[in-house]
C-alpha cells in the first residue's frame, strides 16, 4: 500500500497539471477595448525586456500599462517604464512590468491586468494577519508566510494542501505555512473535522492529523476517534478535547479572521499579506513566480524552487480514482479530474 507522502505526492503532480480557479469567478472583463489599442501609442523599449515575439496590439497595451501605472514603491512617484529605465531604487519595478508582459501574453483584458497589478503591487492590498497560535510550518523568520483558510471536507482544499506543503520543502528555509481553518456550513462533518485537528495538536500531531484527515475526507463519517486512533492518540483524551469549548473557540477564531479579511470560499490563501486570489492568479502558473519575488524583495535572493519529486509509477492505476463532482456553474479543465476551485461560503 503506498505510504500517505507517496499518495500526496500523486496528487501534488495531478494538480501541477491543472489551474486553480474560483466557483464564483469575478467578471471576465468589461468587454470594452483598451486604450492601448489606440494607433497614437508609442511602443516603450525597456532594457532587459523582449517584446518583439508580441502582436502590435499588445505591444501598445504593454506599452500603455507600463506608462500610465505608477512604480510600485511608493517613494518613487514615477511611472514603472521611466522607474526601469533610470534604474530607480525600487526592486520592485522590472518585476513590476514582466507581471503587466504576463498579463498581457495571456490576453487579459485591461481590467484584469490592472485589478492583478493592484494586488499583486499596491501596498494597500497588504493585510495584516494575525498568525497567534495556528499551527505552522517552516521556520518563524522566514521570508514568506502562506496562510490558508481551508475546510477539511472541501475538495478544492483537499487538492490544494499538498500543494501548499510541499512549498515548504521546495523553498527550505524561506517558505512558512500557516493553517487556519473555516468548516462551511454546507458540508456535514466539516466543524468536527476542524475540530479533530485542533484536538490532535493538543497533543502534538495537528499535522499528522490535517494531512489525514484530506486523505479520507470521502469517508467521513462524523465520528473521528478512529482517526486518533490511527495516530495512536490517547482516544479518551481526544473524545474529550474535540467536544471542549477550548478547540470549538479555536475554530470560531479562525473563522472570525477569515471573515474579517472576506472570504468568500475555500481554500482562501495569503502570501505576506497578499490575496492570492482567482481568477488574477493560478497555481500552475503563478505559484512560484508569486513566492519567489517575495523571496527575491525581501532578501535579495534568487532562489528557485527544488523539483517535486516524482511519483511511483505504481501509485495511481487508471481507474483508482473518481472525479470529483465540481460545484455547480464551475469550468473545470478537459480532464478525468477537476480543475482546483474554492467552494463559495454561504452568505
Amino acid at each position: 500500500m503506498p505510504s500517505l507522502r507517496s499518495v500526496l505526492g500523486t496528487a501534488v503532480l495531478a494538480l501541477l497539471q491543472l489551474n486553480f480557479s474560483t466557483c464564483n469567478r469575478e467578471s471576465q472583463g468589461d468587454g470594452t477595448t483598451p486604450s492601448a489599442d489606440s494607433a497614437t501609442v508609442e511602443n516603450v523599449e525597456l532594457p532587459g525586456f523582449d517584446t518583439s515575439e508580441l502582436t502590435r496590439r499588445e505591444q501598445r497595451e504593454w506599452s500603455t500599462y507600463v506608462s500610465d501605472l505608477l512604480a510600485p514603491c511608493p517613494d518613487q512617484p514615477v511611472s514603472i517604464a521611466q522607474c526601469v529605465k533610470e534604474s530607480r531604487k525600487c526592486e520592485a519595478c522590472k518585476p513590476a512590468a514582466d507581471f503587466l508582459l504576463t498579463q498581457v501574453r495571456r490576453g487579459r483584458a485591461r481590467s484584469q491586468a490592472e485589478a492583478a497589478f493592484r494586488i499583486r503591487f499596491s501596498t494597500d492590498e497588504v493585510k495584516p494577519i494575525e498568525i497567534g497560535q495556528s499551527p505552522a510550518r517552516g521556520p518563524k523568520d522566514a521570508a514568506v508566510t502562506v496562510v490558508e483558510w481551508a475546510d477539511y471536507e472541501c475538495p478544492h482544499c483537499g487538492m490544494m494542501a499538498p500543494v501548499l506543503d510541499q512549498l515548504v520543502e521546495r523553498f527550505p528555509g524561506q517558505v512558512r505555512l500557516v493553517f487556519k481553518n473555516y468548516p462551511l456550513s454546507m458540508h456535514e462533518h466539516a466543524e468536527m473535522a476542524a475540530r479533530a485537528a485542533v484536538a490532535a495538536g493538543k497533543q502534538g500531531k495537528f499535522w499528522e492529523m490535517h494531512d489525514l484527515l484530506f486523505s479520507k475526507q470521502a469517508s467521513f463519517t462524523g465520528e473521528f476517534a478512529q482517526f486518533a486512533k490511527e495516530l495512536n492518540l490517547d482516544v479518551k483524551q481526544f473524545r474529550k478535547d474535540i467536544e471542549s469549548d477550548e478547540v470549538a473557540d479555536v475554530v470560531a477564531e479562525d473563522k472570525k479572521q477569515g471573515d474579517k479579511l472576506g472570504l468568500e470560499g475555500t481554500p482562501m490563501i495569503y502570501i505576506n499579506g497578499r490575496y492570492f486570489k482567482s481568477p488574477y492568479f493560478e497555481t500552475t502558473e503563478d505559484l512560484d513566480d508569486f513566492v519567489q519575488l517575495e523571496i527575491k524583495l525581501r532578501t535579495g535572493k534568487d532562489v528557485k524552487p527544488k523539483p517535486l519529486p516524482k511519483a511511483p509509477a505504481s501509485a495511481e492505476e487508471p481507474g483508482d480514482t473518481q472525479p470529483v463532482a465540481a460545484p455547480s456553474g464551475a469550468k473545470t479543465a478537459p480532464s478525468t479530474k477537476p480543475a482546483p476551485s474554492a467552494v463559495k461560503a454561504p452568505k
